[in-house]
């Protein structure tokens, strides 16, 4: 009889653990991707600007600097286009994951609705009047 209690108790310990262990697992998931996506971002631009800095130390005369400032111009444009791609990227990722939670957070109100339903007690009989004419225990 104790091995049934313990079981019973384990078994609802499980499902008040389980929609936070789904919360958290979809939380740590989604930061593992924008962080993902952010070190790629970051490799990115730091590369950008390395090959910047590198050309712009060849810089020696009149004409190696139109050349730079040209293709600075072409570079800020191709860095410009990259955040636009970044930012629609990271608004999507936001969007999924959005999904996700509201998808979460159904299924656990289906749960606890169902859960409602079968605590719902069966209706009791009505109270009966009794009489305290005659048998009064004062």
């Amino acid at each position: 009889m104790q091995d049934k209690m313990i079981e019973a108790f384990n078994e609802q310990t499980r499902q008040f653990f389980e929609p936070m262990r789904k919360l958290n697992s979809l939380m740590l998931d989604n930061m593992e991707k924008l962080t993902q996506y952010q070190m790629e971002s970051m490799k990115r631009y730091s590369q950008l600007g390395t090959e910047r800095l590198r050309d712009a130390s060849e810089v020696a005369d009149a004409d190696s600097l139109q050349e730079f400032s040209a293709r600075q111009a072409e570079v800020m444009n191709q860095l410009s286009q990259q955040m636009l791609e970044d930012a629609k990227a990271l608004s999507e990722m936001s969007l999924e994951f959005k999904a996700e939670l509201e998808k979460l957070f159904a299924e656990q109100a289906k749960v606890v609705e169902q859960a409602q339903k079968g605590a719902v007690p069966a209706k009791d009989e009505p109270a009966k009047a009794q009489s305290t004419r005659g048998g009064s225990k004062s």
